[in-house]
């Protein structure tokens, strides 16, 4: 795609960047394809293609309108688009770059700044766990469009408090704690079993993606350095991974290096956080030749004799963002798990997309529905994913289970 940047953005690192991906794209349209808002509304600027258009036209000088940025914000970020391409077009950074340049240009409505807002300062917000926890006190009570964004309190389990040579560290993420807190636990019993220790920084909070992808890119750097500060010294001391546990966190830390190239202080240590971060799958086939070496053991952990029959839901950040793909359902598998994947469309979102569902909720919905018609089709006892926003939103349409897959796990390697 032959580009002609505007005097404004010519020889500027985002103008640079975003040159170098569009000169990428050579128009196939495969992207449409399998663009979940493309497949809903059938608008070619509601697909990869349309919106690199926009985009590509902003960066040219044309004046962005409000309409232009009404098809980006209808952007899940999925990435399938990605997957999907043959020249290897970088749309994710792109759209990163898109945003900035017409949000910075065109006002929003003063609601949707509010509610933007909100969700920025206040998902992360020390305020939040309280809030949670009294609106699942009160959820009964709750209007049903709001008792769906609540969930139901869980029951947690103790943390391991053995010592091991091997150590990770984890984050424990903004909104987890508060929504679900066994997931954490649950994360560091099972590394437990496998004779790995989680470790918490302290000082370590939100990843920075919620105010990344909310109008607020700066304001997601300031967040990233922290988490950088908060790491290395564990870094330094030799700590072996650090592990995500929601995949959209993940593939956050993991582009660190690439957020943060530009910043003299933090470029360096970025990329190496970008290097050692690991989805909690990646451990997996460790924790799996663990479980079963221990199983021939008169000591050994075995697991339950029953378990839950699965599906499981990949997501987006998983599986395009991330771009790993098959891990969990080969491996639980192999400890005797019968999961499986939905056998029509199971690279689509489900349209949770970090705070997608909150701004977009009428193609949120629609995704979700259409997402959990393939899952049950396969009749699951319970459905299983790995990253919070998917687990949260398709339990708001369902009455199974929808679990992260290393809870279900903990519940099997745990007697009684």
């Amino acid at each position: 795609m032959q580009t002609r940047l505007a005097p404004e953005y010519a020889n500027t690192p985002d103008g640079i960047a975003a040159e170098a991906i569009l000169r990428k794209c050579v128009h196939c349209g495969f992207c449409t394809a399998t663009c979940p808002t493309y497949q809903l509304l059938g608008d070619e600027l509601d697909g990869p293609r349309g919106r690199i258009y926009l985009m590509k036209q902003v960066l040219e000088g044309e004046l962005p309108t409000r309409k232009t940025q009404l098809h980006l914000d209808r952007c899940l970020t999925c990435r399938n688009c990605e997957t999907t391409c043959p020249s290897g077009v970088d749309y994710g950074h792109l759209l990163d770059i898109g945003r900035k340049l017409v949000d910075a240009k065109v006002e929003r409505p003063a609601a949707e700044q509010a509610v933007r807002w909100a969700l920025k300062e206040g998902l992360g917000s020390p305020l939040f766990a309280p809030a949670m926890q009294l609106g699942q006190q009160l959820r009964a009570f709750l209007p049903q469009a709001l008792q769906k964004k609540v969930p139901a309190r869980q029951a947690t389990h103790p943390w391991p408090t053995r010592q091991h040579a091997r150590k990770v560290l984890m984050l424990a993420g903004c909104v987890q704690p508060a929504m679900a807190p066994n997931i954490n636990g649950a994360t560091a019993r099972v590394l437990d079993a496998a004779g790995i220790q989680t470790v918490v920084a302290a000082k370590a909070g939100c990843c920075g993606a919620l105010k990344f992808h909310l109008d607020d890119q700066e304001g997601g750097k300031v967040q990233m350095r922290a988490n950088i500060d908060a790491w290395w010294p564990d870094v330094e001391r030799g700590v072996e991974a650090i592990v995500m546990n929601a995949s959209g966190c993940g593939s956050t830390v993991k582009d660190y290096g690439h957020i943060l190239q530009h910043d003299a202080r933090y470029a360096d240590r970025a990329r190496r956080i970008s290097a050692l971060t690991r989805d909690l799958s990646e451990l997996l086939p460790c924790v799996v030749e663990s479980l079963q070496s221990q199983a021939v053991a008169p000591s050994g952990p075995p697991l339950k004799a029953r378990l839950p029959r699965l599906v499981f839901h990949p997501p987006c950040s998983l599986q395009h963002g991330q771009k790993l793909k098959g891990v969990v359902e080969q491996q639980l598998a192999l400890l005797g798990f019968d999961i499986r994947i939905a056998d029509n469309e199971p690279h689509l979102c489900c349209g949770s997309a970090g705070t997608y569902s909150v701004l977009q909720p009428v193609l949120a919905t629609q995704l979700r529905d259409r997402k959990l018609g393939h899952l049950q089709h396969m009749a699951p006892e319970t459905i299983v994913s790995a990253n919070i926003g998917c687990i949260t939103h398709l339990q708001s349409g369902t009455r199974t289970p929808v679990r992260h897959w290393v809870e279900v796990l903990d519940d099997a390697l745990r007697p009684g």
